[in-house]
């Protein structure tokens, strides 16, 4: 019998989750013995989980769970060095050269444990099974419209924080750019993915005029001297070895209109940063970071966007990805197997 063990994010701010109730329901069903930490704070209360029938465990009490239950959370684990026993289902930000991924990395390697990166869970064809793209397209293009609203008031963008849903968002948003008295341009790099799509929704929600890339437009590698001449520039790809730079350091004192980056794939670590003129990401206390003041350049890079939405996002990732859970316990050369496979590539390659 697989056992699935649904932890209680630790992250400040995140209050997502990957499951719903009636997913855990489903998977019952299906034979799998399910645990659900309690969380006051997660945009499901725990109470809709007790009705399930499933077994309920104290908050944060996954490093005692059973040696064989699989822990699944969404963002990253407690920084604390301890060696790691368990298959871990999460986003480890661990396979693309970043700092922090190998020292996690490291730590599954100390407890024998595995890595089952939700960023990895591809079908058979390459595409995700699963993600919150749409919604982080979403939010992060907004907290890029809030920074410009802000620079329009000689100010760096303010905190931010979750909404009940979109359309409270949105009418808040709408509130701060009518103060701002114009929209902004935007150029979208992704614009055909699901990142794109909810960030050129938001845009058209806000009235903000579009200019939509995909592969076609950065096939020639750049530079991209079109960028510049937006207000607001959206990084909606996750990046990879053959990305060329979007925005290179040479931009911020080049003649520009641009003067917001959202950088909402957020990779600043990563050897592919498509964005090099920043290198850490942003937080929900202070969204933008200034990093040019003559002319203005304020960079977001928010790396758990979709949780200002957390109900809505939730909802719609635990969709997707439930069909794939409820292969966990027999896949022998499917989505988790691929998974298994791109762990112990990179555990070979580990320095």
């Amino acid at each position: 019998m697989t056992h699935l063990w649904v932890r209680a994010e630790q992250r400040e701010n995140e209050t997502r989750v990957g499951i719903t109730p009636e997913g855990v329901t489903t998977l019952m069903a299906q034979g799998f013995d399910v645990t659900v930490e309690a969380c006051g704070t997660r945009a499901i209360e725990t109470a809709a989980y007790v009705a399930t029938g499933c077994a309920i465990a104290p908050q944060y009490s996954w490093p005692t769970a059973p040696e064989d239950a699989i822990i699944f959370g969404l963002k990253e684990l407690p920084d604390d060095g301890t060696p790691l026993p368990h298959t871990h289902i999460m986003f480890g930000h661990a396979f693309k050269g970043q700092l922090s991924g190998q020292t996690l990395l490291r730590r599954f390697q100390a407890g024998g444990g595995t890595l089952l990166d939700l960023e990895y869970l591809t079908s058979d064809t390459g595409r995700r099974v699963a993600a919150f793209g749409y919604w982080a397209g979403f939010a992060g293009a907004a907290v890029a419209l809030k920074s410009w609203a802000a620079q329009q008031r000689g100010a760096l963008c303010g905190p931010v924080t979750p909404y009940a849903n979109a359309e409270a968002l949105k009418s808040d948003l709408s509130r701060e750019m009518a103060a701002a008295g114009a929209a902004p341009t935007a150029l979208i790099i992704g614009a055909l993915g699901r990142v794109g799509t909810g960030a050129a929704d938001l845009c058209k929600a806000m009235n903000a005029p579009v200019t939509g890339w995909d592969m076609k437009e950065t096939a020639h590698g750049g530079p991209f001297a079109e960028i510049l001449t937006h207000d607001i520039f959206l990084n909606c790809i996750l990046a990879g070895p053959q990305t060329p730079v979007f925005v290179p350091k040479s931009a911020l004192n080049a003649p520009r209109t641009l003067s917001v980056i959202g950088d909402i794939a957020c990779d600043p670590d990563s050897d592919y940063n498509p964005v090099p003129v920043y290198d850490r990401a942003t937080t929900w206390g202070a969204p933008a970071l200034r990093v040019h003041d003559d002319p203005v350049m304020d960079v977001m890079a928010i790396d758990n966007l979709p949780s200002m939405l957390p109900l809505e996002s939730s909802q719609d990732f635990a969709g997707q990805l439930l069909p794939t859970l409820m292969q966990l316990g027999d896949d022998q050369d499917g989505v988790w197997a691929r998974a298994r496979a791109t762990y112990a590539s990179h555990m070979d390659a580990l320095s």
